[in-house]
């Protein structure tokens, strides 16, 4: 049966232009330590299981359920075509890189790219089993360049899809520095890229964990990012989910699991009159886990909103993270160079602080100058929501033009010293949790036993997401963002 497989996949491949390169009996080495990923664990060789294909190149048609795929080079479905990936596909990324630079691996995508696993049959894409350890999780050499949709890339579905492991540097001779998207030298590859404002993204009930970079860096397009795992994005500095000009989406329901610096870097980077409008962001029902503790000074923390963008964030349940949402540049709102669209609304989220210690404590660092500057001191997140920090504001009030700026989390509920409520999770205590932790507990369950008054009904303009009514069709079929819940972060009381 195993023959029979290979046979009609190269032949699958070979009419569709696929660069074929071997359909060997090669494994990838031994089982998993850390339980991460893989959802073939038959075959020989301590768990690993042969390859069906071996790959790099052009790539387009359809990839079958069950296939394991040996991604050797640089794979690109090109311009105008699409490429269909069934459930249970593993792809396996091969880390030695590319050339005499060893450039990470990329997926491109220049056409369409569809995804669409099961919950009890997900896609994967990681690297070789045997490196899929805590400890590579940010190492350079266990990683490859995540998915790259260019602007030619008018649609893309990831549905219960895991992509893990990404992140290599951006070097002379990625095709990503040599297309202008990403910079070598100063860049690394987020998990998902998009840069195509017409574009229509839907990315649902996946994991995307472990990356040096952003989860998804988003430079362009229309999207749902909606029923997510986010864990452990960014190694010094980086985000969950990082929206520029040119993008509207709806983020909803997503679990964001100790990014670098925020679970939703918001900003209009990029806007101009011509092909990249306002970003448009309504961001609600998520749940951000310890924002912002692995990252010096007074950056991040769980959400930041920057350069004109129009952010509805609401009704989100910030945990353990090390400040509140930020606004720079707010006293000159409307500005695409500072501050947030004065017609944001940030507001009804719920900041929950636990009794524990964060074991990373910014104590201060040298500036440009040589000088000094004294650090927050800050060690429990309920100091960090209550800092005097430069980026907050809680007031509503009146620019000298009269334009009215609303206050942020005016009516939300913030945890202090005295008071701190408990969404009592069914299996995660906040007291104990270690702030500063990347790996991910599938075991962990974040239903709360505890109902906190205070989370938004939804009833206004504001909170109306953009894609639940009118929806977002891709490959054909039309997907909906999930309706406002009124109760923070992702789950209600059980």
């Amino acid at each position: 049966m195993k023959f029979r497989h290979y046979v009609m996949a190269a032949a699958m491949l070979a009419a569709f232009g696929t660069t074929f390169v071997s359909c060997s009996e090669e494994t990838d080495g031994t089982e998993n330590p850390s339980g991460q990923g893989g959802n073939d664990q038959s075959g020989d060789n301590q768990g690993g299981s042969a390859y069906d294909l071996t790959v790099e190149g052009n790539v387009e048609g359809t990839w079958t359920k069950g296939s394991r795929i040996h991604v050797t080079g640089h794979i690109t479905v090109p311009e105008g075509k699409s490429l269909n990936i069934e459930e249970g596909v593993e792809l396996i990324f091969a880390t030695e890189g590319v050339g005499v630079n060893h450039v990470p691996v990329e997926f491109i995508v220049k056409g369409n790219l569809y995804c669409n696993g099961t919950a009890e049959n997900p896609i994967l894409m990681s690297v070789p089993e045997n490196q899929r350890l805590a400890e590579n999780i940010f190492q350079e050499e266990h990683q490859w360049g995540g998915i790259v949709a260019y602007p030619s890339c008018a649609e893309m579905l990831i549905n219960y899809t895991t992509i893990e492991y990404t992140g290599g540097q951006v070097i002379e001779g990625s095709p990503a520095a040599s297309a202008g998207i990403y910079e070598a030298g100063d860049d690394a590859y987020p998990q998902i890229t998009t840069n195509n404002p017409d574009g229509n993204y839907v990315i649902t009930n996946s994991t995307i964990r472990y990356g040096w970079s952003d989860g998804i860096y988003m430079m362009g397009g229309n999207a749902i990012i909606a029923n997510n795992i986010f864990a452990g994005n960014g190694y010094d500095g980086a985000e969950s989910v990082n929206v520029k000009a040119g993008c509207k989406v709806d983020v909803a329901g997503n679990i964001m699991y100790a990014p670098n610096t925020n679970g939703l870097k918001l900003s209009s980077d990029g806007q101009d009159d011509v092909t990249r409008a306002q970003g448009r962001i309504k961001a609600y029902n998520n749940t951000i886990f310890n924002a912002g503790w692995r990252r010096d000074g007074e950056k991040g923390g769980c959400i930041y909103a920057e350069k004109n963008v129009r952010a509805d964030v609401f009704n989100n349940m910030l945990v353990n993270c090390k400040y509140r949402a930020q606004t720079p540049g707010w006293k000159d709102p409307n500005n695409i160079e500072e501050g947030y669209d004065s017609k944001s609304v940030i507001d009804y989220n719920c900041y929950i602080s636990g009794n524990r210690q964060s074991d990373v404590i910014w104590g201060g660092e040298m500036n440009d100058e040589g000088e000094w500057e004294a650090g927050s001191g800050i060690a429990y997140a309920w100091e960090g929501y209550n800092y005097e920090h430069k980026n907050y504001h809680t007031a509503e009030f009146t620019t000298a033009d009269g334009t009215v700026v609303p206050g942020i989390d005016v009516h939300s509920v913030i945890a202090t010293e005295t008071n701190l409520p408990d969404p009592a999770f069914v299996n995660y205590d906040i007291n104990t949790a270690k702030m500063s932790e990347v790996v991910y507990d599938e075991a962990w369950d974040f239903h709360t036993a505890n109902v906190i008054a205070g989370a938004y009904s939804g009833n206004e303009a504001f909170a109306q997401p953009y894609f639940q009514t009118a929806g977002l069709t891709v490959n054909g079929q039309t997907y909906y963002s999930p309706a406002v819940k009124a109760h923070f972060g992702v789950y209600g009381a059980n």
